[in-house]
Protein backbone atom coordinates (compact mmCIF):
# COMPACT_ATOMS: atom_id res chain seq x y z
CA UNK A 1 0.00 0.00 0.00
CA UNK A 2 1.21 3.40 -0.78
CA UNK A 3 -0.02 6.61 0.73
CA UNK A 4 -0.96 9.81 -0.99
CA UNK A 5 1.70 11.43 -3.13
CA UNK A 6 4.11 13.64 -1.25
CA UNK A 7 4.07 17.18 -2.56
CA UNK A 8 6.96 19.55 -2.28
CA UNK A 9 6.23 22.57 -0.14
CA UNK A 10 6.58 25.84 -2.00
CA UNK A 11 8.31 27.49 0.92
CA UNK A 12 10.98 24.81 1.39
CA UNK A 13 14.37 26.44 1.62
CA UNK A 14 17.66 25.04 0.44
CA UNK A 15 20.79 24.27 2.46
CA UNK A 16 22.19 27.61 1.29
CA UNK A 17 19.44 29.31 3.33
CA UNK A 18 20.69 27.86 6.62
CA UNK A 19 21.90 30.47 9.10
CA UNK A 20 24.70 29.26 11.38
CA UNK A 21 26.38 31.90 13.53
CA UNK A 22 29.07 31.55 16.16
CA UNK A 23 28.39 32.69 19.74
CA UNK A 24 28.01 36.45 19.67
CA UNK A 25 27.55 36.45 15.88
CA UNK A 26 25.05 38.59 14.03
CA UNK A 27 24.42 42.24 13.22
CA UNK A 28 25.29 44.21 16.36
CA UNK A 29 23.72 47.49 17.47
CA UNK A 30 25.38 49.04 20.55
CA UNK A 31 23.19 51.50 22.46
CA UNK A 32 25.00 52.36 25.68
CA UNK A 33 24.09 49.77 28.33
CA UNK A 34 21.93 47.97 25.78
CA UNK A 35 23.11 45.88 22.82
CA UNK A 36 20.98 44.14 20.21
CA UNK A 37 22.44 41.36 18.06
CA UNK A 38 20.21 40.34 15.15
CA UNK A 39 20.58 36.68 14.23
CA UNK A 40 17.93 36.38 11.47
CA UNK A 41 16.23 39.24 9.68
CA UNK A 42 13.10 39.41 7.57
CA UNK A 43 15.21 39.20 4.40
CA UNK A 44 16.49 35.81 5.57
CA UNK A 45 13.15 34.44 6.79
CA UNK A 46 10.78 35.59 4.07
CA UNK A 47 9.48 38.22 6.55
CA UNK A 48 7.95 35.47 8.72
CA UNK A 49 10.00 36.42 11.80
CA UNK A 50 13.21 37.99 13.03
CA UNK A 51 15.40 36.72 15.86
CA UNK A 52 17.65 38.83 18.06
CA UNK A 53 19.52 38.76 21.34
CA UNK A 54 19.22 41.73 23.69
CA UNK A 55 22.00 42.27 26.21
CA UNK A 56 21.20 44.56 29.12
CA UNK A 57 24.05 45.74 31.31
CA UNK A 58 23.32 46.31 35.01
CA UNK A 59 21.28 49.46 35.51
CA UNK A 60 19.78 49.52 31.99
CA UNK A 61 16.52 51.41 32.49
CA UNK A 62 14.74 50.06 29.43
CA UNK A 63 13.87 51.32 26.00
CA UNK A 64 10.60 52.98 26.96
CA UNK A 65 7.09 51.59 27.11
CA UNK A 66 5.81 50.83 23.62
CA UNK A 67 3.63 48.44 21.64
CA UNK A 68 3.69 46.94 18.17
CA UNK A 69 0.38 47.15 16.38
CA UNK A 70 0.83 44.17 14.08
CA UNK A 71 3.57 42.07 15.71
CA UNK A 72 3.77 39.55 18.53
CA UNK A 73 7.00 39.40 20.50
CA UNK A 74 8.48 36.45 22.33
CA UNK A 75 11.20 36.82 24.94
CA UNK A 76 13.17 33.95 26.45
CA UNK A 77 15.52 34.86 29.31
CA UNK A 78 18.98 33.44 28.70
CA UNK A 79 20.80 35.01 31.64
CA UNK A 80 20.15 37.29 34.61
CA UNK A 81 16.83 38.47 35.98
CA UNK A 82 15.46 41.25 33.80
CA UNK A 83 12.17 42.90 34.56
CA UNK A 84 9.48 43.07 31.88
CA UNK A 85 6.62 45.54 31.76
CA UNK A 86 3.35 44.14 30.43
CA UNK A 87 0.53 46.69 30.30
CA UNK A 88 1.11 48.53 33.61
CA UNK A 89 2.84 45.85 35.71
CA UNK A 90 6.58 45.11 35.98
CA UNK A 91 7.66 41.59 36.92
CA UNK A 92 11.07 39.91 37.28
CA UNK A 93 11.91 36.86 35.15
CA UNK A 94 14.86 34.54 35.74
CA UNK A 95 16.84 32.46 33.27
CA UNK A 96 14.60 30.02 31.41
CA UNK A 97 11.51 32.25 31.63
CA UNK A 98 9.31 32.66 28.57
CA UNK A 99 7.21 35.77 27.88
CA UNK A 100 4.83 36.21 24.91
CA UNK A 101 3.57 39.72 24.29
CA UNK A 102 0.70 39.87 21.80
CA UNK A 103 0.40 42.66 19.24
CA UNK A 104 -0.98 45.88 20.72
CA UNK A 105 0.10 45.20 24.32
CA UNK A 106 2.31 47.88 25.91
CA UNK A 107 5.63 46.51 27.12
CA UNK A 108 9.23 47.36 28.04
CA UNK A 109 12.21 45.59 29.60
CA UNK A 110 14.98 46.68 31.98
CA UNK A 111 17.77 45.30 34.13
CA UNK A 112 17.85 46.75 37.64
CA UNK A 113 20.11 43.88 38.76
CA UNK A 114 23.84 43.84 39.47
CA UNK A 115 24.67 41.37 36.67
CA UNK A 116 24.16 41.31 32.91
CA UNK A 117 20.81 40.10 31.56
CA UNK A 118 20.32 38.51 28.13
CA UNK A 119 17.04 37.96 26.31
CA UNK A 120 16.39 36.00 23.14
CA UNK A 121 13.70 37.79 21.13
CA UNK A 122 11.50 36.55 18.29
CA UNK A 123 9.48 39.19 16.45
CA UNK A 124 6.53 37.80 14.45
CA UNK A 125 6.27 38.69 11.61
CA UNK A 126 9.75 40.04 10.92
CA UNK A 127 10.62 43.59 10.08
CA UNK A 128 11.46 45.27 13.38
CA UNK A 129 15.16 45.17 12.48
CA UNK A 130 14.51 47.77 9.75
CA UNK A 131 14.26 50.37 12.52
CA UNK A 132 17.49 49.47 14.31
CA UNK A 133 19.79 52.02 12.60
CA UNK A 134 17.50 54.91 13.61
CA UNK A 135 16.97 53.48 17.10
CA UNK A 136 20.75 53.16 17.60
CA UNK A 137 21.18 56.75 16.31
CA UNK A 138 18.54 57.96 18.81
CA UNK A 139 20.40 56.25 21.68
CA UNK A 140 23.71 57.80 20.53
CA UNK A 141 22.15 61.26 20.35
CA UNK A 142 20.51 60.79 23.77
CA UNK A 143 23.85 59.70 25.31
CA UNK A 144 25.62 62.71 23.80
CA UNK A 145 22.93 64.75 25.53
Amino acid sequence: MSGPPVRARRDVMSPSDVIALPAGGGRRYAMGKLTAVFKADESETGSRYSVSEWILEPGQEGVGAHSHEMNDEIFYVLEGTPEVLVAEAWSAHGAGSFIRIPAGVTHDFRNPGATCARLLNVFIPGGFERHMPEIAAWFAKDEAG
